[in-house]
């Protein structure tokens, strides 16, 4: 299968390359100034604002899937409408779409918002997202729209660097304490993603983490998982700020979540102290999805029906070799890891997510 991931030099569209290439799709990723650092098949310049642009790309890549992991920002042609014009084209082609979409499109004026739950933004950004979630439902009735929150994993997010240089002193600001959202691991993002698209789903879903945090309490917990000090990260309230947007904005993601083999897990659970920053999403044969989490490093890992193993820090290699029976997972050698012994995870340690 072709999979075309729009955005595919952003955060959320690396992680999505590096799981549809160790799936073995044909993967080819757009990038909007440079291409970023994962290793799709191929690369291809995409401006949503340009037509021409756009029917250019999948009359040549002619893919079966096409997810809109584009962040954009309040720029209406660019988050707005290029979705709608991406949308109108995969339906042009007979291609399945899904489209990530943002929980910056609420007030914060009800407590939980659900799928069923209607847009009310407060932001031109927020609009801009709203909009676009709209039109293309309206022109591919078929397409998949996945509503999600603050997206962290493995250092590299936009959140964990802020909280890096909060505690280094290298930055002014502070962290809200009154800002509330449900956190996403980015592969746990990916993942859902992708077993949304193979799932044929249409409409809206929510897939976001069940923790509800501040992104005060966010950066204390990405702190005391890096080892920093959390008494140098300054707290303040965004209600005295300038700053426009919800306050407290909390995804319902549990219909959503019953659907999926794939687990959302909360940011009280991927950050707490000890879990690493860098570790390996795990696929393997056996009887059914499965996730575990390695003795010796706290790595969790995910097992699926389709071999393959790759690095969170590099796309250079995969190999495993998964025994039905007793899920043996041989660890080969990372770029930047030392090479891994072979280690038996008894079947006692194994918790279904089915």
């Amino acid at each position: 299968m072709t999979v075309l991931i729009v955005g595919g030099s952003g955060f959320l569209g690396t992680e999505l390359v590096r799981q549809a290439r160790a799936a073995g799709h044909s993967t080819v990723a757009t990038y909007a100034t440079k291409p970023g650092s994962a290793s799709p098949t191929a690369w291809r310049h995409l401006d949503l604002r340009d037509a021409g642009n756009l029917d250019a790309v999948m009359s040549e890549v002619r893919p079966h899937l096409v997810i809109n992991a584009s962040s954009g920002s309040a720029h209406w042609p660019t988050t707005a409408e290029g979705p709608i014009r991406l949308a109108m084209a995969a339906a042009k082609y007979g291609t399945r779409i899904v489209h990530v979409s943002s929980d910056a499109i609420f007030s914060g004026s009800d407590l939980d918002y659900d799928e069923s739950s209607l847009p009310d933004p407060v932001t031109p950004y927020g609009a801009a997202k709203a909009a676009a979630e709209t039109g293309v439902l309206a022109v591919h009735p078929k397409a998949a729209v996945a509503r999600t929150s603050l997206i962290i994993g493995h250092g590299r997010s936009v959140h964990e660097k802020v909280v890096h240089d909060l505690a280094a002193g290298t930055r002014d600001g502070v962290l809200f304490t009154d800002d509330i959202r449900c956190p996403v691991h980015v592969t746990d993002l990916a993942a859902a993603l992708l077993e949304l698209a193979a799932a044929n789903a249409t409409g809206i879903h929510h897939l976001a983490g069940p923790d509800a945090v501040s992104r005060h309490e966010l950066g204390i917990l990405i702190a005391e998982r890096d080892g920093l000090d959390p008494s140098m990260l300054p707290a303040g309230l965004r209600a005295e700020s300038a700053l426009l947007g919800a306050l407290d904005v909390r995804l319902d993601s549990r219909a959503t979540q019953r659907s999926l083999h794939t687990t959302l897990r909360g940011a009280r659970q991927f950050l707490r102290p000890g879990s690493a920053r860098a570790g390996f999403s795990v696929t393997g044969t056996t009887t059914g999805p499965t996730s575990v989490t390695t003795v010796f490093d706290r790595v969790p890992l995910r097992v699926l029906p389709e071999p393959a193993l790759s690095c969170f820090s590099c796309p250079r290699w995969s190999v495993i070799s998964p025994s039905r029976a007793d899920s043996r997972i041989l660890f080969g050698n990372c770029c930047s890891r030392p090479p891994w012994p072979v280690s038996l995870i008894p079947s006692a340690l194994a918790r279904s997510t089915s």
